[in-house]
């Protein structure tokens, strides 16, 4: 069964409304800090929380996409994330929302069962373009979170942002179920099996293993910035407000243009020269904010480069790993992308950290060690490679 155009645009779609809803506290922390009567660093913990539920959702609920249709497991997740969305709305203290925080990241997983099924889907030549397409939705979904959340929150509160997301995550399981097709899952296959073959996926694919650590390091060092730019750009020379604060998610948006053009980079040039680029413009972007970022100009281009690199990362990692083994995609997502959350969750934890005690230099040193990983890490792999190489370079002449 080929993928249609009309098929991809839904999952564009559905993957950007999904997984907004793990974001729109970002712009917002201040304002739910301030209405909740507790202090920012306190209340700058909540996207670790609902961080690390989305890293359990992954291992909980993604493999499920390999033992059942689908589609009826997006609908009824789209649906169980409409109910956690609904309890953050009314969450009336620090601790339930943080426990609501993590609710919203378990059930938020929606788009990581869409991607393997758009890889699926797609015919080997499109694979790369077709799966940066949708994920380039996802991305959109992420940045453009804080736009909304930003507006709404300032104009009508927090809580009437997470209202909306609750009605609206209602009407998109309703409308997926008709919107997208059947798919036949894997024969014969058993939860307890499922979890088994994931490790024994993690501990025998060396390419997984370096893409998702490296996805873990890039997202971690995009999520020590986003956590804390609210924070951030209240300070002087800016004073802004949360609307300023998401109104950065449009500048962001503009790396989300590249992304399909990543996943055609990497069918023509190999997702690891991508990966490798995305993982150095991600560096320079950390350069810019520690060197300008306390000019509005010197602030945008970091965002633009530091979205472009951590996209550009993203679809080159995930157009590897569903090349390794492709019955297995939804197993394939679910170790890249725990490690992918885990690794957000761990930055958007230190960048809290380095913001409340180093201040901007703090959170900048957090992004900046991330992505020193992520290239060592690259490195390495491109090391090995190249001595698997030349040892079966010597045994051919040999």
């Amino acid at each position: 069964m080929a993928i249609e155009r009309r098929t991809v645009g839904v999952m564009f779609a559905a993957s950007a409304v999904c997984v907004a809803n793990i974001y729109y506290c970002q712009p917002l922390l201040s304002e739910i800090g301030r209405s909740l009567g507790v202090s920012e660093r306190s209340i700058g913990y909540l996207p670790m929380w609902t961080q690390a539920g989305t890293a359990l959702g992954m291992f909980a609920f993604v493999p499920l996409g390999d033992m059942f249709p689908r589609r009826k497991l997006i609908v009824l997740l789209s649906a169980l994330s409409g109910l956690t969305v609904a309890m953050m709305a009314m969450a009336p203290s620090l601790a339930l929302v943080n426990a609501a925080g993590f609710a919203v990241g378990l059930t938020g997983v929606v788009a990581h069962l869409i991607l393997p099924f758009a890889a699926k889907l797609a015919p080997p030549a499109r694979r790369g373009h077709v799966v940066g397409t949708v994920l380039s939705g996802l991305l959109l979904g992420i940045l453009l979170a804080r736009v909304v959340s930003g507006f709404v929150g300032d104009m009508f509160g927090w809580r009437a942002m997470y209202w909306i997301a609750a009605v609206a995550m209602f009407l998109l399981a309703g409308a997926l179920r008709y919107a997208l097709p059947y798919d036949h899952p894997e024969p014969g296959l058993k939860y307890g099996a499922l979890a088994r073959s994931i490790l024994h996926l993690a501990a025998t694919q060396p390419v997984l293993r370096e893409a998702a650590i490296i996805g873990g390091m890039l997202f971690g060092a995009f999520s020590s910035f986003w956590a804390t730019l609210v924070f951030f750009v209240a300070t002087p020379p800016y004073h802004y407000g949360p609307r300023v604060a998401g109104i950065f998610g449009l500048v962001g948006a503009i790396g989300v243009l590249f992304a399909p053009w990543a996943g055609k980079l990497s069918d023509r040039k190999g997702p690891a020269f991508t990966v490798t680029l995305a993982i150095l413009t991600s560096i320079a972007s950390y350069a810019v904010f520690d060197a300008v970022g306390q000019r509005l100009w010197g602030l945008v281009a970091g965002v633009i480069l530091l979205d472009l690199g951590v996209q550009a990362g993203h679809v080159a990692n995930q157009t590897r790993i569903y090349a390794l083994v492709p019955e297995a995609r939804s197993r394939l997502n679910t170790v890249y992308m725990v490690t992918y959350f885990l690794g957000g969750a761990l930055g958007s934890a230190i960048g809290a950290w380095g913001w409340t005690h180093y201040g901007w230099n703090g959170v900048c040193a957090a992004g900046a060690v991330q992505l020193l990983v992520a290239l060592g890490v690259r490195g390495w792999s491109h090391w090995q490679a190249v001595k698997v190489r030349a040892s079966r370079e010597e045994v051919s002449l040999a």
